[in-house]
């Protein structure tokens, strides 16, 4: 049974990976569904949340239906990050989770998220006084190092359980690969069979289809798989996961009405959740993935990616419910 602080996970949980406009409430709530055993926010800036940034703050929001649900907040500065643990509390989330891998310019350009792994002491430090701020367990995502030459991913590993972090999440590549090449899994693996080690190790990049999962689990000897950009527009893929491990085999692709109808609901929810415009924008990432594999489909997936209001695209899914029979799934 693979537990972070007192919360049972099973025994290979599948864990959505926190990703910018992606994992938002909507759709955490579809993977949640759909078999997802931990879900993570989007990750959040400690300097947005004690400026009270209402695009940070909105991130905060969790609903019971998640759990667990773990809040993900970035930043390189001690106090900004303490002061962000108090409020990130208040939302009452079932775990904390530090964002020390994101590498993006502008997130690793202040010293936050990969750009922490020049600094390995400071990455130590920030931990170990979070898990003294708060009672609620603190998980690390983090990359194998900066580059090739500096991966000490073994010994930052330990060092970070040693100060309290509960779990640890790496992503097989250095920030100087960004998501270039192929995850390195072997190094995390060494992570793993470190005799100190004794928090759950997850392994995170490529995991993009069952038969990786297994791999992960069966050959590296990992606690649970992170899945990140397999799942945007696709929340299927945790039960097509869980069936295939339990089962040896791969749960078929779901029908053409399920997918509308999860297409269209995903929409639905975000403009409940964040208004029309944001809504609709932030929902197109996911209709290419939603509708993958359905023969002669480019004209309608156009529409709904260009679509300017919501009445055009739900203009799209009516007419593909009407016109369902025609179409075939050739995947």
């Amino acid at each position: 049974m693979v537990k972070i602080g007192d919360i049972e996970l099973g025994k290979f949980p599948l864990l959505l990976a926190p990703m910018e406009d992606v994992s938002d409430p909507p759709f955490r709530a579809l993977c949640k569904e759909q078999g997802a055993d931990v879900v993570y926010t989007e990750f959040i800036s400690s300097e947005g949340l004690i400026r009270s940034a209402q695009k940070s703050v909105m991130k905060l929001d969790i609903y019971e239906k998640e759990r667990p649900v773990g809040i993900q907040i970035f930043g390189a500065n001690l106090d900004s990050m303490l002061q962000s643990i108090d409020i990130v509390e208040k939302s009452n989330p079932d775990i904390i989770d530090i964002n020390f891998g994101c590498p993006v310019k502008k997130v690793v350009s202040k010293g936050a998220g990969a750009g922490i792994l020049k600094d390995i002491d400071l990455m130590v430090k920030l931990t170990s006084e979070m898990v003294k701020r708060t009672s609620l367990p603190i998980t690390i995502k983090t990359r194998l190092g900066w580059d090739e030459s500096t991966i000490r991913i073994v010994e930052v590993a330990e060092r970070l359980q040693d100060v309290g972090a509960k779990a640890i999440a790496i992503h097989g590549r250095t920030r100087a690969q960004m998501y270039k090449g192929n995850a390195d899994w072997t190094q995390i693996s060494e992570v793993k069979n470190n005799p100190r080690m004794n928090i759950p190790v997850f392994g995170n990049g490529d995991v993009n289809s069952p038969e990786m999962a297994r791999l992960m689990r069966d050959d590296y000897g990992l606690d649970g798989a992170m899945i990140g950009r397999a799942s945007i527009g696709n929340p299927w893929f945790f039960k097509q996961v869980k069936e295939y491990l339990e089962m040896g085999s791969i749960a078929s692709e779901p029908l053409l009405e399920e997918r509308i109808y999860t297409a269209k609901r995903h929409l639905e929810m975000a403009i409940k959740w964040k208004g029309e415009m944001l809504g609709l924008l932030e929902t197109r990432r996911h209709y290419s993935n939603y509708f993958r594999g359905i023969a002669n489909f480019k004209p309608y997936r156009t529409r709904l990616v260009t679509g300017d209001t919501v009445e055009e695209v739900m203009e799209v899914f009516k007419e593909l419910e009407q016109k369902k029979a025609s179409f075939e799934v050739i995947v």
